[in-house]
């Protein structure tokens, strides 16, 4: 797996702006078969900067309905990545 395919898109909402402005921690949809090691280096890459911690999360898809027809969404993963101090955050979502 290459870096991109890692690291699908960055979430830009209230609480992930907050904590990367407060806490200067970004989040990630990644890839679900993605460990913790391959979501650093990929960050590291992409971004160059060093990252100080990682911590995951798998969210379990809901169930949807339309009229009759019922499923479910995809299950998918989400990374919160903690820089390390003194490194500079990138700015990808302004608000």
């Amino acid at each position: 797996m290459n870096i991109y395919e890692v690291v699908k898109k960055p979430i830009v909402t209230e609480k992930g702006v907050a904590k990367k402005e407060s806490e200067r921690t970004l989040c990630f949809e990644v890839a679900a078969e993605a460990n913790k090691t391959e979501i650093r280096k990929a960050v590291q890459t992409l971004f160059k900067v060093r990252v100080a911690e990682v911590r995951t999360s798998t969210t379990a898809g809901k169930l949807r309905r339309r009229g009759k027809f019922s499923g479910y969404r995809a299950d998918w993963k989400k990374a919160y990545v903690k820089l390390e101090p003194g490194q500079k955050v990138p700015e990808y979502a302004e608000i």
